[in-house]
Order: C-alpha cells, then sequence, then structure tokens
C-alpha cells in the first residue's frame, strides 16, 4: 500500500518537472500545461468520498487494486495522447485514483496488524507521500530530460503495473466492516465532534503550507539569498527531513504532534519570510521538512482515533479536504505574492498554522457537559469525544497513558 501511495503522489505531481516540455510538445502555454497537476488535485478531493461511498460491499482489496489499474492506464495514455485534451482525460483519472486509493488506504492499517503496531503501518503507509517527492518527483523528471516526457509518464505507468501486482500477490481479503451512504458523511460531521476539528485542522495546515510552499523558489531566492544552482539541492533536503519527519510522528500521539507542528511551522514561515541569509534560509527549509513531514500520518491516525467504527468515512473527508486546501492554498500564497510581495506568502502560511494551533488546543479543553453522542459510541464527558471512547475527547489523544479506540478494540 505504501508502494500504491508513493506511486499514486508521483503521478500526481509528476508534471511539475515536466510542464515545459508538455506545452512546447503539444502546442499549450505553461499555464494550461499546468492544468495537468490543478485538475487531479480536485478531482481526488471530490472523488476521496464518492469512491469510500461507492466502493459499498466490495472487498477492499480489490478496490485498491481497481484504483491503481486505473492509474497505470491513465499514464500509459498520457504517454501516447495525440493532443492535450486527451493528456487531460487521462490526468483526471488519475485525480480519481488518488482520492479514492489514499481515503481507503489510509484507514486500512488498523486492520493489517496488531494493535500496538497501527501507528508503525500508518507510518509505513504514509511515507509513501514525502518519498515520492524526495525520489518519484526528481526521478520521473529525469526520465522526462534523458527519454521525452512520454518516456516519463510511460514508467510511471509500468511502476503502477508492479504494483498491481503486488497488491493482487500480498494483500490479503478485506471485505469491508460496513457499507457507507452519502448521508452518513455530513452525518459523521455533526455528531462527531473530534471529526470536526480533525477537518478544520487539515485545512488550515494543508492551506497554510501550499500557501507557502507553492512559491518556496522565489522565498529562498529573493528572501535567504539562495543562488538558484542550489535550490534544487535544498528541496531534495527538504524532502529527505520530510520522510524523517513521517516515521518520527508515526507511533506518536497525533494530538501533541499537530499542536506542535502548527506552533513549530508558525514560527518557521514567519522566520524564513524575514530572516535573511542562505544559512538561515537552508536552516529554516531543512526545519520546515522535518515538522511538515509528521502531518499526513498524524492526521490520519486523528481521524483513526476519532472514529474508529468509521475509519474510512472518516479517511475520506480528511482525504478530501487535504487535496481541496492544497488548491486553496496555491491560491491564496498566489494573491498574496501578487497582491504584496513574495515574503507575505510565507506569512500567510504562518497565521494559518498559528490558527491550527490554536484550534487544535482550544477544542482539547472546551467541554459541552455530558450525555453528548460522538460518532459511534455514546457517554459523558467532554463533546469532543473519540469515537467508542467518548469519555476521553480529544484529550484522550493527548494523554498516551489512555489507551485509544484503536487499542480497546
Amino acid at each position: 500500500m505504501a508502494l500504491g501511495i508513493f506511486c499514486l503522489i508521483t503521478s500526481e505531481l509528476l508534471p511539475v518537472g515536466l510542464l515545459t516540455s508538455v506545452g512546447a510538445d503539444l502546442g499549450v502555454s505553461d499555464g494550461t500545461a499546468g492544468l495537468m497537476v490543478t485538475v487531479p488535485g480536485l478531482v481526488a478531493g471530490f472523488c476521496a468520498p464518492l469512491v469510500t461511498v461507492g466502493a459499498g460491499r466490495i472487498d477492499r482489496r480489490w478496490v485498491l487494486v481497481v484504483l491503481i489499474a486505473l492509474m497505470a492506464a491513465a499514464n500509459l495514455v498520457a504517454a501516447l495522447a495525440p493532443g492535450f485534451g486527451v493528456l487531460l482525460a487521462a490526468r483526471l483519472l488519475v485525480g480519481v485514483s488518488v482520492g479514492g486509493f489514499w481515503a481507503i488506504a489510509g484507514g486500512l492499517a488498523v486492520r493489517l496488524v496488531p494493535a500496538h503496531h497501527v501507528g508503525r503501518a500508518t507510518a509505513l503507509v504514509f511515507g509513501g507521500v514525502p518519498t515520492a517527492s524526495v525520489l518519484g518527483v526528481p526521478a520521473g523528471t529525469l526520465l522526462g530530460e534523458l527519454g521525452g516526457w512520454r518516456f516519463a509518464f510511460a514508467a510511471v505507468g509500468g511502476l503502477g503495473a508492479l504494483t498491481l501486482a503486488a497488491l493482487l500477490l500480498l494483500l490479503p481479503p478485506l471485505p469491508p466492516t460496513r457499507t457507507i451512504t452519502f448521508g452518513q458523511l455530513p452525518a459523521l460531521l455533526r455528531r462527531n465532534p473530534a471529526v470536526r476539528v480533525g477537518v478544520a485542522v487539515t485545512f488550515l495546515v494543508v492551506t497554510g503550507q501550499f500557501a507557502a510552499y507553492t512559491f518556496v523558489r522565489p522565498i529562498l531566492q529573493e528572501v535567504s539569498g539562495v543562488d538558484a544552482g542550489y535550490v534544487s539541492t535544498l528541496l531534495l533536503g527538504y524532502g529527505i527531513a520530510g520522510v524523517a519527519g513521517n516515521f518520527l510522528a508515526g507511533a506518536r500521539d497525533p494530538y501533541r504532534t499537530l499542536l506542535t507542528v502548527g506552533a513549530a511551522l508558525a514560527v518557521i514561515l514567519a522566520l524564513i519570510a524575514t530572516v535573511p541569509g542562505g544559512v538561515a534560509g537552508t536552516v529554516l527549509l531543512l526545519a520546515w521538512g522535518l515538522v511538515f513531514g509528521g502531518v499526513s500520518v498524524s492526521l490520519q491516525s486523528w481521524m483513526i482515533k476519532a472514529a474508529p467504527d468509521d475509519a474510512e468515512a472518516a479517511s475520506s473527508l480528511m482525504v478530501a479536504m487535504f487535496n481541496l486546501a492544497i488548491a486553496a492554498g496555491a491560491l491564496s500564497g498566489g494573491l498574496a505574492v501578487d497582491g504584496i510581495s513574495v515574503p507575505a506568502a510565507p506569512l500567510a502560511g504562518a497565521a494559518l498554522m498559528a490558527l491550527a494551533a490554536v484550534t487544535v488546543r482550544v477544542t482539547s479543553t472546551s467541554r459541552t457537559g455530558t450525555g453528548t453522542d460522538t460518532g459511534t459510541g455514546t457517554g459523558t464527558g467532554t463533546g469532543l469525544g473519540m469515537g467508542k471512547a467518548a469519555d476521553v475527547g480529544i484529550e484522550g489523544l493527548a494523554d498516551p497513558r489512555e489507551a485509544s479506540p484503536v487499542d480497546q478494540r
């Protein structure tokens, strides 16, 4: 499953390094070619809940197999596309695969390993996200430079085919534990405050991240004074730090991790926007990668603990918001850069990160009385109960001495 997510995220971000060559070959502008990134991101956001509901009673093993097969086929179609319209249609299918696979795979780790290994297993699955940035996208860009952009798309499609074979051979049957309807998704948001907070924090953190990270190159060059020739190397270091951050956060308490992430990134982004110097920029960029690397796995762990009996539904809501927030972040950062200046983008990101930290902290200490039905369980205590452990609330995430809902299962 980690390899599957690696393939999907690589496929989603691959055009970043191929925009100019694709545009020149197919006769479109760089701005139009950028739709190859925008379209799958938006489609993934909408398809995460749609695929989760549509999967119904189908064995989750076969759902993942079909989605990986769709991704592999879409990349092979892209490699052979006679025009930009066909290529963009293939990219739309990639978005369907990304949203559906991520939403379903994220909640399956709990079913594949003993309870005390769930954190590490989730970290391993989500290790495919930063690894795609570190290895997948640069490798795809290199293949595009050596053999052309069509060869790069074909290579990702081939890797998807290998992943398909691995899933068929190694993944056990995973029949659905329960079916999900469209009505249950908004109902889960209404009755489970912890899921609502998780979705809100996802929006704030991811929007803040991409408001700044989308413009990391001009930030490093204009604010930090880093030579353009070193930016790619620094971004590789950022990605490696992100992989380390993913595994450091995997087995840790998601509440404390996200509280720390929000507060730390607020400081880091504010500093990288205002402190000049190549050394300072390098140190801050590596710290940025390390801290943000723990976000995906922590958000997924939050959702699993918030709704242990509705893990797929909760994951689909998080994945949908994650992908939509990428687009929102890039848009807000662009408005800040065009309307004010380059440093305004990381400062806007810092403000959103601070708001995320405040949201986590405030909701963890707010109490709404007793008798609140939160998710699949009932009980007394805070109105931010986590699924069956309704009496624990979000504060239950903050205290590692409390048994998580997964452990209780």
